[in-house]
């Protein structure tokens, strides 16, 4: 019996259209754009300004542009899963908010949370439901309104992040192309490292979380990046040796966007070159679950059917991964 894959068959992002420069940042906080630059790689990020818009309205755009233009209806998607860490609200998952919006009606859908990586984790998610011939079309979009948990007087943490959202749909394959395999980790340990301290069910909302800026995101930078720039590395490596492929073999690096010295030194391990490596932290910055499949629809151009590409990512919780997608068209 012929394996089934899935496929990544179109692949369609949105930017808000407000851009926070570097220079800005400097009118808000005691920072430089030399000083970004220098430990990010950030430039510029673009920021959902208008307080009447949310996760799913982002995400809304990217998944209609994503019908447009692989001519789907929106009564063919059998599946919606939206990765964020930003949604709408508690509950509902905005998944069904994006479904409603995007008149998905023959559908069911969920959220995943799992930080920077929670992209690939729906993204393997996504593709077992297609692997098991039970589900057709299934879309998978990750999209972060960042800018709604970041502290603007936080210079450690507030040039990192940007809004946006990008999806793509999953369909089987009749070829050796799709998702080939995958590497997922999680270490809870890493909870104390990268978290928003309020608003769940251990610390709920209350005046005195509001006046502590405990609903934003905290972040102890060094053990942060000391763990990514390992982790990203290894899991990379991993999924490379024990498919047997070989820098040669792989077209492109696709990495999650946090810190151009991390996606350096993944690449160094991997031994590819800066030519062969997906880089657009300069202008988007940090958008959590949007950055891989934003990278996917900046470089979908230049993408060729047979490509192997090599997705990677690290996020708070802990948690990393690594995934081989053979590009199908």
């Amino acid at each position: 019996m012929t394996k089934i894959r899935a496929k990544i068959s179109g692949v369609h992002g949105y930017l808000p259209p407000y851009i926070l420069t570097n220079q800005e940042l400097e009118t808000m906080v005691d920072t430089t754009d030399t000083w970004i630059l220098t430990r990010t790689g950030i430039r510029e990020r673009h920021i959902l300004k208008d307080p009447l818009l949310a996760t799913s309205d982002m995400a809304v755009q990217a998944v209609a542009g994503l019908l447009e233009k692989t001519r789907t209806s929106p009564g063919e998607v059998d599946l919606l899963i939206c990765s964020t860490v930003t949604p709408d609200m508690v509950f509902p998952a905005s998944a069904n908010i994006i479904c409603d919006k995007a008149g998905i009606k023959n559908a069911f859908g969920f959220d995943v949370n799992a930080a920077c990586s929670g992209f690939l984790f729906a993204l393997v998610t996504g593709t077992k439901y297609v692997e098991s011939g039970t589900h057709k079309k299934v879309i998978v979009v990750g999209s972060d309104k960042m800018s709604a948990i970041t502290d603007y007087t936080n210079r450690e943490t507030c040039v990192l992040f940007g809004d946006a959202a990008a999806a793509v749909l999953l369909e089987p394959s009749t070829d050796d192309t799709g998702i080939r395999d995958a590497v997922l980790r999680s270490d809870g340990a890493g909870r104390h490292s990268l978290y928003m301290k309020a608003g769940g069910s251990l610390n709920p909302s209350s005046h005195e979380t509001v006046d502590a800026k405990e609903h934003f995101v905290y972040q102890e930078g060094q053990a942060v990046f000391k763990f990514a720039v390992t982790k990203m590395a290894d899991v990379t490596a991993e999924i490379m040796a024990r498919n047997r492929l070989t820098s040669k073999d792989v077209a492109w690096l696709v990495p999650h966007q946090a810190n151009l010295r991390i996606i350096d030194a993944t690449a160094r391990r991997m031994g590819i070159g800066k030519e062969q490596v997906m880089v657009n932290i300069d202008r988007y910055g940090n958008t959590t679950d949007a950055t891989i499949p934003l990278c996917l629809w900046d470089w979908e151009s230049q993408l060729r059917k047979g490509d192997n590409l090599i997705l990677a990512s690290v996020g708070g919780g802990f948690t990393w991964g690594a995934v081989w997608v053979k590009w199908a068209y």
